[in-house]
């Protein structure tokens, strides 16, 4: 079942790279399948909009992150493929590491010890 507009999560700047940049480390995809398997692996509560997948996947490319070839996809369309780059995972565990230390700093301000839940 879809996720309704309402439950969809609202992206937070920089995390759309980090997640495009986890979705590559399992090997070369077109944009179609990264948003996909994003949307995917997210129970359908993230949904990435063209307008703002193929900026951040230029983007990625021009910082050296990903590289980009242009090859026939499974249904013999001329699609372009995406690779992770070993800067681009260097610079994931670094993004890697920036998230858990923010998600770990959000739950301790959000569920502070010796306090009762909200």
């Amino acid at each position: 079942m879809g996720a309704s507009p309402r439950s969809r999560v609202e992206f937070l700047q920089g995390t759309l790279d980090l997640l495009i940049l986890r979705t590559l480390l399992l090997g070369r995809a077109h944009g179609h399948a990264i948003a996909k398997h994003i949307q995917r692996t997210s129970e359908d509560l993230l949904q990435i909009e063209t307008g703002s997948l193929y900026p951040a996947l230029h983007r990625l490319d021009a910082r050296g992150w990903i590289t980009a070839e242009w090859e026939l996809s499974e249904k013999g369309k001329r699609a372009k493929y995406y690779n992770l780059t070993t800067k681009g995972l260097k610079q994931l565990q670094a993004e890697q590491t920036k998230w858990k230390t923010f998600s770990r700093a959000m739950g301790l301000v959000l569920n502070p010890l010796n306090q009762e839940p909200v």
